[in-house]
Formats: structure tokens, sequence, C-alpha cells
């Protein structure tokens, strides 16, 4: 049983650090359902 089962998740990534798609990526297969993925840049 995972932490994100059946949860609904938000992804906001950094254009510096780590993209939403790549966090989103590694999201998989945990259970969870990502309803929003971003890539934003935090000056």
């Amino acid at each position: 049983m995972s932490l994100f089962n059946n949860k609904k998740v938000v992804v906001i990534g950094d254009r510096d650090g780590i993209p939403g798609p790549a966090i989103e990526e590694c999201l998989k297969g945990t259970g969870c359902e990502v309803v929003f993925s971003s890539t934003e840049c935090f000056v």
C-alpha cells in the first residue's frame, strides 16, 4: 500500500530544478491521480 493510493496530486516543478513531468513520471505506479502538472519559474 502506497501513501498516494487513491489520492489526487498537484505537481508543481521548478524550471531550474526538477520539472513537473519528471515528478509526474516518478509518481506513476503509486496509485495516485495527477490532476495538474506544471513547470514554473520561481525568480
